[in-house]
């Protein structure tokens, strides 16, 4: 009987990542499945016992994407899931500042990260002091945090924002000024996009950039170009700017998906971590995706195992958690992001 219900969630796995490219290059096999499918199995019975809710991003493993995800999508998209959610438990599959997010959003539930711990360069490339330190420099400026940010520095900015609404935030704030952290590349792509509008701002950018966007290159393109000139090339605004500007699209990772979806091209060039091309192939089986896709090796540090051990016994793991006072004024900056958003 258990032999028969393996089989059985095996080709449930199948029919959705039979189509997807693994990370060395071949298709996902049904062999691949019938191993992820007694952890698939376990989990998704355990999640409906235990009133869990497992959010993913997109740059997770397929096998989590597909298998055992109840929403999967980008950091606004999540982060809005996570607000809503009326579970008692929240496995958030991505990164901390990601899972720190869902704690600050919905403060009440237990909330957990599978890898317990898995950094992000822009998080890690800027302090709660260098920002306490900016503040005092720029009294008169408007402090915008990009989510990939900690608990901590959003407390000390104005307003959040994520790459599918940063720049219609950034347009529509009435400061003349803003310092924006902690992705450069980001602000040197929002500095652009007002010139184009005609929008008169003062763009202060601090801090790192995105390990995996950070790696594409003008040259890149140039060689896309040359050996597949019908693909279309998209990309992720965390890229840099001379790759943005000469991208086809340039956009979150929800607006890619929306982009190729409707799109007439059959070949693209995705310029982001690879994560997103698993659900583009899914989403689109008869488009051809170039192997140009990076990966954040953060993020593949969740795994259906740990995802496993939470759901069996959770209390010698460590939930997520956020110092009240810094979480009181961190969730500010959330609550502006969504009232900034919707206008």
């Amino acid at each position: 009987m258990e032999s028969a219900l393996i089989q059985q969630e095996a080709q449930r796995l199948y029919k959705s990542l039979g189509n997807i490219t693994r990370l060395d290059g071949n298709k996902y096999s049904l062999e691949d499945c019938l191993r992820f499918a007694p952890l698939t199995r376990q989990i998704n019975e355990l999640k409906k016992e235990k009133n869990a809710l497992i959010l993913t991003h997109y740059y997770c493993t397929p096998e989590i994407i597909f298998g055992i995800s109840d929403v999967v999508g980008d950091s606004y998209g999540l982060s809005k899931k996570a607000a809503a959610a009326a579970q008692d438990i929240i496995i958030f599959c991505g990164v901390s500042f990601m899972a720190q997010t869902a704690k600050l959003v919905n403060p009440t539930k237990k909330v957990f990260l599978p890898p317990n711990y898995a950094g992000c360069s822009l998080a890690q490339s800027i302090t709660a002091s260098e920002v306490s330190d900016l503040r005092k420099q720029y009294p008169k400026a408007q402090f915008i945090c990009y989510i990939n940010s900690t608990a901590e520095v959003k407390a000390l900015c104005d307003v959040c924002v994520t790459s599918a609404n940063v720049f219609d935030i950034v347009a529509n704030s009435k400061y003349k000024q803003i310092v924006f952290l902690p992705d450069v590349f980001m602000a040197q792509n929002i500095d652009a996009f007002l010139q184009a509008k005609g929008i008169n701002k003062e763009i202060i950018s601090v801090g790192g950039t995105c390990c995996v966007h950070d790696k594409y290159t003008l040259k890149d393109i140039e060689v896309i170009k040359q050996k597949y000139p019908q693909a279309k090339i998209i990309c992720h605004p965390e890229c840099r700017k001379e790759v943005c500007q000469n991208s086809d699209f340039c956009g979150s990772t929800s607006a890619m998906l929306k982009y190729v979806k409707g799109n007439s091209s059959e070949v693209f060039a995705v310029l982001s971590e690879r994560g997103i091309i698993a659900v583009l192939e899914q989403e689109n089986p008869t488009k051809t995706f170039l192997p140009t896709g990076r990966t954040c090796a953060q993020m593949k540090l969740n795994k259906l195992e740990d995802i496993l051990e939470i759901l069996k016994d959770d209390t010698n793991i460590p939930e997520v958690k956020v110092e009240d006072k810094v979480a009181q004024n961190a969730l500010k900056t959330i609550d502006a992001m969504f009232k900034g958003a919707e206008k």
